[in-house]
C-alpha cells in the first residue's frame, strides 16, 4: 500500500515543480529592467527547478525565455548546453547568446548544436568563421575508423593543433616585435585605420568585393578612388601590403586581405604564406613615408593649383604620381 501511494503521489509532486518553474519564468518575464540582484536570484532559482521539472515544462520554459532579452549569461549558457531537443529554440532565437558563448557551445556540444546555431539570422563573421573551421575539423575526423587508426588520427590532429598554436604564437610575437621596433621617424600624426575602417576592409576582402574595398581604402587614405584602384591593380600585392602596413592594419588581417585578392600569395613559403613573408619584410616607417608621398602626389593630380603646397610639404621637390612596389 505504501509503494502504491508513493506512485500515485509522484505525478502530483512533478506537477508542483512544473508549476513553480513556470511561475518563476512568468515572474521574471514581468521584469522589464531586472536589477543585478533579481538576475542573480532568478539564476539561483531557475537551474535547480529546471532540472527537477518534466520535459514538457522544460520546453515551455525554454520557449518563453528564448524571447526574453534579459536572461542572465549563466542561465543562457545552461539552457544552450541542454540536449538539442530542448535547447534548439533558444539557440535559434535568443539575443542573450554572445559570440563567445555560441562558439563555445558549438565546440563543446556537438554537430546538432552547431547546425542549429547556423539557423540564427544575426550570425557575426566571427561566429561564421568559427563554425566553418569546426565543420572542416569534424569532416576530417568523421569517418568510422578502427581503434588503432583513430588513435593515429588523434595523434596527428593533436600534432597539427600544437603546430597551429605555435604558428599563431610566432605570428603574435612577430607583430609585437614590429610594434616595439618602430623607427625613429614614427610620429604621433601618422595616419591610422580606425576599428570600423579595418573591419570594413576585412569584410569586403572576405566577400571578394573589390569595388567596395577600393572605396573603403580611398576613405581610409583620404585620397581619390584613382589612387586606391591604382594600388589594387598591382597584381604582386606589394603596393596593397605597403598601404595596409603603413595604415597600421593588424598583421594577420593584412595577410588575410592579401590572400583574398591575390590568391597566389596564399601559397606556403616555408612555414609562412607568401603574403605573410611579404608583410614581414616591410618596414613600417618606410610604408608610412610611401603612403604620404602617394597622397601628396594624388592631391596634386586632383588639384594642380596646389602645386606650391605640395612642393613645400615634399621639401621643395615636386613628385609625380608614380606608385611603385
Amino acid at each position: 500500500m505504501t509503494d502504491r501511494f508513493r506512485e500515485l503521489e509522484r505525478p502530483s509532486a512533478e506537477r508542483k515543480k512544473d508549476v513553480v518553474l513556470m511561475a518563476t519564468v512568468s515572474s521574471f518575464e514581468g521584469l522589464s529592467h531586472p536589477s543585478k540582484s533579481e538576475l542573480r536570484q532568478f539564476a539561483e532559482l531557475f537551474m535547480p527547478l529546471f532540472t527537477a521539472s518534466t520535459p514538457e515544462a522544460k520546453r515551455e520554459a525554454v520557449a518563453a525565455l528564448s524571447q526574453n532579452p534579459n536572461v542572465p549569461s549563466a542561465v543562457a549558457f545552461f539552457i544552450a548546453s541542454q540536449p538539442i531537443g530542448l535547447s534548439a529554440p533558444f539557440l535559434v532565437s535568443s539575443k542573450c547568446l554572445d559570440d563567445d558563448t555560441l562558439i563555445a557551445i558549438a565546440r563543446t556540444q556537438g554537430g546538432a548544436h552547431a547546425r542549429t546555431i547556423v539557423r540564427r539570422e544575426d550570425l557575426s563573421p566571427t561566429v561564421v568563421d568559427a563554425l566553418v573551421g569546426l565543420r572542416h575539423s569534424r569532416n576530417a575526423t568523421s569517418p568510422a575508423v578502427p581503434p588503432q587508426a583513430a588513435a593515429t588520427n588523434l595523434s596527428r590532429t593533436m600534432e597539427k593543433t600544437i603546430a597551429e598554436r605555435e604558428e599563431d604564437l610566432r605570428r603574435q610575437l612577430r607583430t609585437m616585435a614590429r610594434q616595439l621596433q618602430r623607427p625613429v621617424t614614427d610620429s604621433l600624426g601618422a595616419r591610422r585605420l580606425t576599428d570600423v575602417q579595418e573591419a570594413l576592409l576585412v569584410r569586403f576582402a572576405r566577400e571578394r568585393n573589390a569595388r567596395q574595398f577600393s572605396t573603403a581604402l580611398s576613405d581610409s587614405l583620404s585620397a581619390s578612388h584613382w589612387l586606391s584602384e591604382r594600388v589594387m591593380l598591382d597584381i604582386s600585392g606589394q603596393q596593397l601590403a605597403t598601404t595596409m602596413i603603413g595604415l597600421g592594419m593588424d598583421f594577420a588581417d593584412a595577410a588575410f586581405v592579401l590572400e583574398c585578392f591575390y590568391p597566389h600569395l596564399s601559397a606556403l613559403d616555408g612555414n609562412m604564406t607568401r603574403a605573410e613573408t611579404m608583410i614581414e619584410n616591410l618596414d613600417i616607417g618606410q610604408c608610412e613615408d610611401r603612403i604620404e608621398s602617394w597622397r601628396r602626389a594624388d592631391r596634386y593630380t586632383i588639384d594642380p593649383n596646389r602645386q606650391s603646397d605640395t612642393q613645400r610639404e615634399a621639401g621643395n621637390e615636386p613628385q609625380r604620381l608614380v606608385v611603385r612596389g
